[in-house]
């Protein structure tokens, strides 16, 4: 697994998984807040993981402006 994205808290973290998801990209989210039992304790930050053959497709995603997305469709 690589990671795709890094977030200052767990909740953008999934906002980001479930963007992947959509897009049909699995993914977890790695992130040393006892799995969401502390949220403000997020020294490193949280990442969200894909497999190493997702990795250029989640980027995209994870960065694609929303006004790009809206033109796509």
């Amino acid at each position: 697994m690589v990671e795709a994205g890094r977030y200052a808290t767990r909740q953008d973290a999934e906002l980001a998984q479930a963007t992947l998801a959509a897009a049909g990209i699995p993914s977890v989210i790695s992130a040393d807040d006892a799995g969401g039992a502390y949220p403000f304790d997020l020294s490193g930050g949280a990442r969200v993981l894909v497999d190493e053959a997702d990795a250029r497709d989640a980027v995209t995603v994870l960065t694609q402006q929303p006004e790009a997305a809206e033109e796509q469709r």
